[in-house]
């Protein structure tokens, strides 16, 4: 909306900027010179105990000598009550008594009519006030008392009562000159289909006023006393001035409280948001009654860049998340995210606070997840995900998720995090962790641990340890076919996810390698030092084999690349299998003598003879023959010299 000319030099002239500062700052009586206009305050911006903020009312210009705040009238409203210049423009210019320049003909008029309601919810606010205080409100403030509601809270919030009774605030607000239309028009009474006058629509209920984002009374809450009562929250109905979604319980206050650094939580209900503003957690929110709106969400947004969706610790409470969720993706971009505090099961924030105080909520607030984590926990909880098919689903349902959000960035980090999360799901356990210098450490999940140490010379060629020591060529030719052909992650990319079992330096690698995929250009390695560290991956690229490679070589041919990554994921499994059947053997022989140790031996055998072939052809280097098939090459040489001489034997015949 354009503003005339002259009209906000105009609004700035008519209001005093000593008296719009006054209302939030305690002046410095010592320092300031009122007559001159000259003033000095603590800065309301930043937390100080010194007068450091002063005021210029002769020029309408403030200054903060400690954090440089600096601005008008319009401005400290802005930062203050952290809303927009437009929103700024209005709260000052109903200060100063000037009416906001009209676009249409019918603005004054329209404006006049919502003027006219406001001041009808406003009397009805009064009279619910005045009947809490009244005998007929007895039972309503025993009831806020025994939930602990003290009475500058009830004044706060300006909690009141409807009595019971068809035409109590009816007869009331007639008594003041205010006709039946326009009760209905704002929704507090309801016509009747017998014939009858209009009747309360609130009857027998603690009444919470809802304010817009200015303050403005314009609907009602109404919690039940009769807990027999069908309903045990109502809502007033939608109206000119009332719209459920898009309006937030205590929105105003929040937004201040937010503007001054605290966390914007998002409640279920007024008792919560009442409950965590009366605990020091001030920027409290909470949807009127429906689940939260892609409008609500716009307006959590404009406050803070990452609200808190505290929710209660049950199911119907995770469901609520979830929804949440399917409405956000699409409306998620970067720095506008949300982040979910589960409340403890059987609990919301209210009774949270009343079992276990503040600091109990302040740890949930602090320990809340971000939005793909809980994504991740949909998607997979009380799934059983035992097979390629149902891991397979899974993928398929997590993609399509994912690609409802919009901004291609933060999809892109979705999908990362994702493969972050399926990895350290799916990451088989057990497997080989490095313990000290001289030995290594076996370890199952659930089986005895056998620790291989101090090994004495005659026994430091036993399968067990060459089979180690195999391993270790294989993870290093792994890690480093990554490292320098890091697009062949891509074709590989289910089976390295996987891989699990590498000593603690190789697994630091590869994590680096995974995290690293988004940064895949010519300083791929370095990203990679810089997560695992210079000195391990320099460990790798500088092993023997790594150097000897054929594949790794400047030049090689670039179908070689993929076949060795193959051999040696291959080899690795087949050595890994060996030593699984090795340990469930071992396993049996500890428990009992059976039947079950021989065949235990006999796969472990198996598995032994298939690593002890792949162990053999570790050192064999390839050529790829003309039809594209892999030759050894040492049989290719031996071949190539057979034909030479043959044809020098027959060329000497000649």
């Amino acid at each position: 909306m354009s503003l005339p000319p002259g009209f906000l030099d105009e609004l700035r002239t008519r209001v005093s900027l000593s008296q719009v500062v006054g209302r939030k700052v305690t002046w410095d009586q010592r320092k300031s010179n009122q007559g001159k206009g000259d003033l000095w305050a603590p800065c309301p911006f930043h937390h100080e105990k010194t007068a450091s903020f002063h005021v210029d009312d002769k020029k309408g210009f403030y200054y903060c000598f400690g954090c440089q705040a600096k601005g008008d009238a319009l401005g400290f409203i802005k930062e203050t009550e952290n809303v927009s210049f437009m929103e700024a423009v209005e709260i000052l210019a109903a200060e100063a008594g000037m009416p906001m320049p009209a676009r249409d003909p019918r603005a004054k008029e329209q404006a006049d009519r919502r003027t006219q309601l406001i001041e009808v919810v406003e009397a009805a606010t009064r009279f619910f006030r005045m009947a809490l205080q009244s005998n007929a409100g007895g039972e309503a403030r025993a009831y806020l008392a025994r939930r602990g509601m003290p009475a500058n809270l009830l004044d706060q919030f300006e909690i009141g009562f409807a009595p019971a009774g068809w035409d109590n605030l009816r007869e009331a607000l007639k008594a003041q000159g205010i006709s039946v239309q326009m009760m209905l028009d704002c929704g507090l009474v309801k016509a009747s289909d017998k014939g009858r006058e209009p009747y309360d629509v609130f009857r027998n209920r603690i009444m919470f006023p809802i304010r817009d984002a200015r303050g403005r009374a314009i609907a009602f809450g109404g919690r039940a006393m009769d807990p027999n009562d069908n309903a045990k929250y109502l809502n007033s109905p939608e109206t000119e001035l009332f719209d459920k979604s898009r309006n937030l319980y205590n929105f105003k206050g929040a937004r201040e409280a937010s503007g001054k650094g605290q966390t914007l939580i998002v409640g279920e209900g007024y008792m919560d948001v009442i409950a965590l503003t009366e605990a020091g957690f001030g920027a409290s929110v909470a949807p009127l009654g429906t689940a939260v709106t892609e409008s609500q969400l716009q307006l959590m947004w404009r406050v803070s860049d990452e609200p808190v969706i505290a929710l209660d610790g049950d199911k119907a409470g995770l469901r609520a998340a979830y929804r949440v969720i399917d409405l956000a993706l699409p409306l998620l971009e970067a720095g506008k995210s949300l982040r979910f505090a589960l409340m403890p099961e059987g609990e919301d924030p209210d009774s949270l606070l009343r079992a276990k105080g503040s600091e109990a909520v302040a740890q949930v607030l602090r320990d809340a997840i971000p939005t793909v984590d809980l994504l991740w926990r949909q998607e997979t909880e009380g799934k059983v995900l035992d097979s390629p098919e149902r891991k397979a689903a899974l993928d398929k349902s997590l993609r399509e998720r994912i690609l409802k959000i919009q901004d291609p960035s933060l999809r892109r980090h979705y999908g990362e995090a994702i493969k972050d999360l399926r990895w350290k799901a799916f990451r088989p356990q057990g497997g080989f962790k490095k313990k000290t210098k001289g030995g290594f450490r076996q370890r199952r999940a659930g089986g005895p641990e056998y620790l291989y140490d101090d090994v004495r010379p005659e026994t430091r060629q036993s399968p067990i340890l060459e089979m180690k020591s195999a391993e270790t060529v294989c993870e290093v030719m792994i890690l480093a076919m990554c490292l320098r052909k890091p697009h062949l992650f891509d074709e590989f990319e289910s089976r390295l996810m996987l891989l699990e079992g590498l000593n603690e330096d190789h697994g630091v690698v590869l994590n680096a390698i995974i995290a690293s995929q988004t940064a895949r250009d010519e300083d791929f390695i370095v990203h990679v030092a810089e997560i695992a560290g210079p000195a391990r991956v320099e460990s790798v690229l500088s092993h023997p084999h790594v150097k000897a490679s054929v594949a790794l070589r400047p030049g090689a041919d670039p179908e070689l690349g993929p076949a060795v990554l193959q051999e040696q994921l291959d080899k690795l499994s087949s050595m890994r299998g060996h030593m699984e059947e090795l340990d469930e053997a071992l396993n049996d022989i500890y428990d009992t003598s059976s039947e079950a140790v021989t065949w235990r031996l006999a796969q472990s055998a198996q598995a032994r003879n298939a690593a002890g072939k792949a162990n053999m052809e570790a050192s064999t280097e390839f050529d790829v023959g003309d039809n594209g098939a892999l030759m050894d090459k040492e049989e290719r040489t031996a071949f190539d010299d057979l034909v030479s001489a043959i044809r020098f034997d027959k060329s000497k015949k000649g």
